[in-house]
Formats: C-alpha cells, structure tokens, sequence
C-alpha cells in the first residue's frame, strides 16, 4: 500500500512538471514596453526608407525594443541585417544611423537596444553580460528569420565598438549569421581584464578589481540600489586623454547626445561588466566559418582589439594595416579615430565597402 502511494505521489508531481512545462511558453515572455513613437534619433530620417519601432524576446524572457527600417517599394524576401552598439549607447545614436544607411542600399534593418538599457526591457537597469548581450544578437536573428519578407538564409550582423566584440562572440556560435561587420570594435573581456593597452595585465591587478566590485556588490545590496559609474566625464578636464575628448564630443554634445544613452548621462552601474573579467568573449573566434569584416581607424586608440580579433580568426598579423586572409578581413580607415566610425561627421565610414561586402555574402 505504501509503494502504490509513493509512486502515485511521483506520478502526480510528474504530471505537475509537465503542466508547468505547458504553460511556459513564449507568449507568457513578452513583456509589455513603453516605446516612444516620435522620431528622436541624432540623425535626420531618410526619405528613401519606412521605419516603424519593433520588439523581440531573447532566450532569457527579455524584450528587447528596436527599430526596423525597410526600403521603400521593398519586394520579396530580403536580405536582413541587426546592429547594435556602441557600449553603452542607445539605437537612437550609431546603430540606427548604421541601419538606416544600410536599408537606404537594400537590406532590411533593424537597430536594437541590448538588455538593461535604452528602452528594452531587462532589470536593473545599465548591467552587460558578454552571455546576455551575445544572446541579443541571436535572437534579433530569430525575429528576423522568422518573418515573412526575410530570407532566413540570408542574415549578417553589425556590431559598434563594444557590440563588435559581442558580434564575433555572436557569429562564432550561430550559424545562422552568414556575414558580419564589426566597426571600431572593443573587445570588452579584453579591455576589462587587462586594462587599456594591458596596463593592468597581472594577477595582482586583477585580483584588486575583483575585490573592488567584490566591496561595491556589497554595498549596493546593503543600499539596495546601484551605484552608477559615470558615463563620459562632464565637465572636460584640460588634461584629458585625447580619446575621451573624442568621446566627449560625440556624446556630450548635440552631435550625439540622447537622453536615454548611458554614455551621455551617468553610464553603467559599477559592478555591471563585472563577468567580463574571467569570461573571455573570443575564444572560439579562430572556429568562425562565415566572412567577417573588421574595420577600425589608423588614429584609433582601440584598433589594437580589432587587430586581436583578426589574429585570433587567422593566425595573421596585421600590423595597422588592411588585410584578407581567406574570408575574414581587417580594413584600416586611414586618418580615422575611434568615434570617427560613429557618425557621418567626417565622412569615414566606408557605407559601400559594408554594402558589398554584406550583397557579396548575404546572396
């Protein structure tokens, strides 16, 4: 009698699990977002595009909010595209531009915020993931294959500073993405473990980081909020290093300012790139099978993480130069600082190298 009890109890909870199983479906994930309808991007709209806002769920229950912009008197299936970046911007700033450029030459775009930030959906708010912000990217590759006027068999990415490093992460795990693009890239993991230019490349070094985030983990649970971090320095200190006046003048002033980007007010939260500092986005870059396009400023002070990437996809030194090995390449923009590739301010990116590299791929 006992044992019949027993395994009827199992048997019931089974039958519970599997109710549960049932009921977690993809509806249940949405999440219902606030997206404004006005257009309030820091680039004018193209007349030769329709743009409407969109959203999508990542894997982990997330919304994510972006703007879709198609070519006017678009027929049949495209080929589509998803861009997102910089770190710490919002689609309002570079990646709309990027997208928009790109629908105006044919593609179906869409511009998306990451989780955590911008008007995507994700709490608390301003914390990167390398796992999270990479899972952006995939699933704004579901959304698009899953429409009807995309060739699913035909989709490429663009990833922006610290968004291209999440792009390659991105292309080394699904194959799905035929082609991507990353632009005056960060390799986040990199710049976070190291320090800039491996100034604090050293177990020692690191070890005070991890204590650092550690202390402040520790604090803001106490507190129960998020200590900010700061998103560009306001005001400019004289002595600044000539890449963050750079920053500056993109997204401190009308040229790039948003009111939703974290760059352009009080920026991450202390602790939110904490898993960046044992968990390395490259890996597995030198296993990417589909094209990739690395391109960065000769003036750039992070063209060394493009650079990397290139090594690690090839084996190949580049050495501030342009080069192709096989169907990866690095294309050096000459004169070109890291924010040139940022806007259309001084005519340095190369929209038609992206457009044939993207038609060359995506056929």
């Amino acid at each position: 009698m006992k044992r019949f009890v027993f395994i009827s109890a199992c048997m019931a909870l089974l039958a519970g699990c599997s109710q549960q199983k049932q009921e977690i479906t993809m509806d249940n994930q949405k999440q219902e977002l606030s997206l404004t309808q006005e257009w309030d991007k820091v680039f004018p709209l193209s007349d030769k595009v329709n743009h409407s806002k969109i959203t999508f769920h990542n894997r982990y229950g997330i919304t994510l909010a972006a703007d879709l912009y198609v070519p006017k008197n678009a027929e049949g299936k495209m080929a589509a595209i998803a861009v997102s970046g910089p770190f710490g911007a919002v689609k309002e700033q570079t990646s709309g531009l990027y997208a928009q450029h790109m629908a105006e030459r044919g593609f179906l775009t869409l511009a998306f915020d990451p989780s955590f930030t911008g008007e995507s959906g994700g709490e608390p708010r301003r914390m990167a993931s390398p796992d999270i912000n990479t899972e952006d990217f995939l699933a704004a590759v579901d959304y698009l294959s899953t429409r009807e006027d995309v060739d699913a068999e035909r989709i490429g990415i663009i990833g922006v500073c610290g968004w291209g490093g999440m792009a390659v992460n991105a292309a080394a795990i699904d194959p799905r993405i035929k082609a991507t693009v990353a632009s005056t890239m960060y390799d986040m993991s990199k710049v976070n473990a190291e320090g800039y230019f491996a100034s604090e490349n050293t177990p020692e070094q690191r070890m005070e980081k991890r204590k650092a985030i550690a202390m402040q983990r520790t604090e803001d649970y106490r507190t129960g909020g998020y200590k900010r971090a700061g998103g560009v320095v306001d005001p400019l200190p004289d002595d600044a290093p000539w890449f963050v006046k750079d920053y500056y003048d993109y997204y401190k002033t009308p040229r790039g300012y948003h009111k939703r980007s974290g760059n352009s007010n009080d920026g991450w939260n202390v602790i939110g790139c904490q898993s960046f500092l044992n968990q390395p986005l490259l890996c597995y870059a030198n296993e990417i099978n589909t094209p990739v396009l690395l391109i960065h400023g000769e003036k750039a002070h992070s063209r060394y993480f493009s650079e990397y990437a290139f090594e690690k996809m090839t084996g190949k030194q580049c050495d501030g130069k342009s080069m192709i090995e096989g169907n990866k390449e690095i294309m050096i923009i000459p004169d070109a600082v890291h924010t040139d590739l940022y806007d259309d301010k001084n005519g340095k990116i190369p929209y038609d190298k992206i457009e044939t590299f993207f038609k060359e791929n995506l056929k």
